[in-house]
């Protein structure tokens, strides 16, 4: 047995998985029926049943929990949902399925990418969602583009894609409508496909648009 280790750590993990948990989920329903990126840590924690201690104990700022709160819901419900519908995002079900996330979650997004925190935001989403358009690219343009071009490509479309996303949450008019948005998305995409269309390389396999 490892000398650093006791038996009663793994009640001790499971104790401070449930902490974060109950943290971030607060923070998700706080934040959202403020409106407002500044809750209280102490609301925070009160909703959560914990310390405010332990707050900043597990994520050091507030800031740093709304960052962590963004991402395990993106994780936990954005990025199954995409996967669910068509993989790839621009893709008319994949599009769909990302906007009506940020749709659905709507006030949330809206007050933490008004935030402290946009920028961290943007930046870490972005990140998430690089590898699946990063398929795309591969999908499109196939063994022609080597991995810096391929990467690139994708960060381009990932970041395009976000900054009308984030347009869309913060200045959109109520209620949003994602099925409208994810047919403006997907009028995008010949246009993409254009811009990123290298001379030589085969035309972009074409599928139906679901």
């Amino acid at each position: 047995m490892d000398s650093n280790s006791t038996p009663d750590a793994p009640i001790r993990d499971r104790r401070i998985r449930r902490s974060r948990a109950a943290l971030m989920q607060a923070t998700v329903t706080l934040v959202s029926e403020r409106g407002t990126a500044a809750v209280p840590i102490s609301d925070i924690a009160e909703a959560a049943d914990v310390s405010r201690p332990v707050v900043y104990q597990h994520f050091g700022d507030r800031d740093k929990l709304l960052l962590e709160s963004a991402l395990d819901l993106a994780k936990r419900e954005l990025l199954p949902r995409i996967a669910d519908n068509g993989g790839a995002s621009t893709r008319r079900g994949g599009a769909l399925a990302l906007v009506k996330h940020f749709a659905d979650h709507r006030a949330f997004y809206r007050a933490v990418l008004t935030s402290s925190c946009a920028f961290a935001l943007n930046k870490a989403l972005t990140s998430l969602l690089i590898p699946i358009n990063r398929q795309l690219v591969q999908e499109m343009f196939g063994q022609t583009l080597g991995p810096p071009a391929a990467d690139d490509y994708a960060a381009f479309i990932t970041g395009g894609g976000a900054t009308l996303v984030n347009t869309w949450i913060i200045e959109g008019a109520e209620p949003l409508d994602p099925e409208a948005f994810a047919d403006r998305l997907m009028q995008l995409v010949p246009f993409a496909t254009d811009m990123l269309r290298l001379p030589g390389t085969p035309q972009p396999h074409k599928e139906p648009v679901r």
